[in-house]
């Protein structure tokens, strides 16, 4: 695993902007043959309006907001 990967708490702030100060919860956790390494749902609401977002983790264990490469 890379010692300079960012944490996912920290991509997702990164990713959610404003609306980074609104309670975020993880809303699926996911692993499939095509990702063996996972992705998780990350959502926040703000009144009628949600916003949410992917994040996939890679074999070097960093979280990106885009799937790995297949082999």
């Amino acid at each position: 695993m890379r010692t300079d990967a960012i944490s996912l708490r920290r991509l997702i702030g990164k990713w959610m902007g404003p609306a980074a100060g609104l309670p975020v919860r993880i809303t699926r956790v996911a692993r499939s043959p095509v990702n063996p390494y996972g992705c998780v749902r990350v959502e926040a609401a703000h009144g009628d309006s949600r916003l949410a977002l992917f994040f996939f983790r890679h074999g070097d264990g960093c979280w990106y907001v885009f799937p790995p490469q297949r082999a």
